[in-house]
């Protein structure tokens, strides 16, 4: 089965964004998470082929289109600074809590 797109920046990614933000901040991993996307960059590319290969397995805990679409931003080129931008500049204007996908 082909995975389906699945556009990072519709609502229901906005939210996860938003909720993963403001957890990283709460538990100040901030700085810390910023630093490895920094030394990381180069291997972006390898991050997302070992999604595609994980994506079996990562497909028992989260939806395997959502894995499908990380590993295709990944892929871009300036896919890591995208999660760099929704990760680390977004506020926290969403609360904590499931990401409300059984809508």
């Amino acid at each position: 089965m082909e995975p389906v797109d699945v556009p990072l920046d519709d609502e229901r990614w906005t939210r996860r964004w938003a909720r993963w933000s403001g957890e990283l901040r709460r538990l100040r991993l901030d700085g810390v998470v910023s630093a490895l996307l920094d030394a990381g960059a180069p291997l972006a590319p390898l991050g997302a082929h070992l999604l595609w290969v994980a994506q079996p397995t990562l497909g028992l805990f989260v939806p395997r289109d959502d894995v499908a679409a990380l590993a295709r931003l990944l892929e871009q080129p300036g896919g890591l600074e995208q999660v760099r931008r929704h990760l680390l500049t977004e506020g926290d204007t969403v609360g904590f809590g499931p990401d409300d996908d059984d809508e």
